[in-house]
């Protein structure tokens, strides 16, 4: 008996040994799929000649966002460790696609009035870089919640992560859109003037809205009607309930004082103050997500 305990605790841990090398695997891919769609980006003149921060903050967003999807290929119940193995891999490459595909749908259309790459690579613009950071992590929260919420079959199951990637990507770019009319200030313009206190500002709401999707999606599919349904009215809380999250926020954290004020009508804007209100969004993110 001891023997048999011996020999499934080592096997267990050459799978899970198993699981993390194939991860690895997809990672670098990931860092290569990075170079050949982005071959006007030279990223060790970036990271180590110009000291490129914004570029950085961009690329390590992207990683985080790897690391994501991977968890929602890794994470839930086994169907055999090969099996497994097959899951990792082709929900991993598929999920890096996607990645790419979607940013560069919210690059067009949450920043449209100008070139986002430009912004960071030319003018190492760090709120701008920020931001791209945050729609790579909400963007991979969305297709970590199509990977919980997928159907067991491979083939029923990848159906199902593009379709929810689809509807989740979809709605993401609605609620910001939103978002962006409900503020009291035009984001491009203050982003275009290297205003970092917006980029942390406005990348905090993007991750809080990609939470509350998330959540909706990691549910498991039933059909299609509630899916629909559920993430339709998920992300109608979140935009709902986060502007009044936020004035709670500035009424309890900086009583006597207006975040805005603070972020974009003073010369220097506080950096400090676009912090607290996008960790203000991402906390009542997480809250409403714990309460549904």
């Amino acid at each position: 008996m001891e023997n048999l305990t011996e020999y499934i605790n080592i096997n267990s841990l050459l799978h899970s040994l198993g699981y993390v090398a194939t991860a690895f695997i997809i990672f670098y891919l990931g860092k290569i799929i990075y170079k050949l769609l982005n071959p006007k980006i030279n990223i060790t003149h970036e990271l180590i000649e110009k000291d490129n921060f914004a570029f950085i903050l961009s690329y390590v967003g992207y990683f985080i966002g790897l690391i994501t999807i991977l968890g929602g290929a890794i994470v839930g119940e086994s169907a055999g460790f090969y099996t497994d193995l097959i899951h990792i891999g082709v929900y991993g490459i598929a999920g890096i696609i996607l990645l790419h595909i979607s940013i560069l749908i919210s690059d067009k259309l949450i920043l449209p009035k100008f070139d986002i790459k430009k912004e960071i690579i030319e003018d190492k613009n760090e709120g701008t870089g920020i931001i791209e950071a945050c729609i790579y992590i909400a963007n991979a929260l969305l297709l970590h919640g199509a990977l919980i919420g997928e159907s067991t079959s491979l083939q029923e199951g990848l159906l199902t992560f593009i379709s929810y990637w689809t509807i989740g990507n979809f709605m993401l770019v609605i609620a910001i859109k939103i978002f962006t009319l409900w503020i009291s200030f035009d984001v491009h313009k203050h982003i275009e003037k290297d205003n970092v206190a917006v980029g942390v500002n406005f990348g905090g709401a993007i991750l809080a809205i990609g939470i509350i999707i998330m959540n909706a999606l990691i549910d498991p599919f039933i059909d299609w009607t509630t899916t629909l349904i559920d993430v339709s009215l998920q992300t109608i809380l979140g935009i709902i309930l986060l502007p009044i999250m936020r004035f709670l926020t500035d009424k309890i954290l900086l009583p006597g004082r207006k975040l805005t004020d603070e972020i974009i009508n003073q010369e220097k804007p506080n950096i400090g103050a676009g912090l607290i209100e996008a960790f203000a969004y991402v906390g009542s993110a997480i809250l409403i997500t714990w309460s549904i």
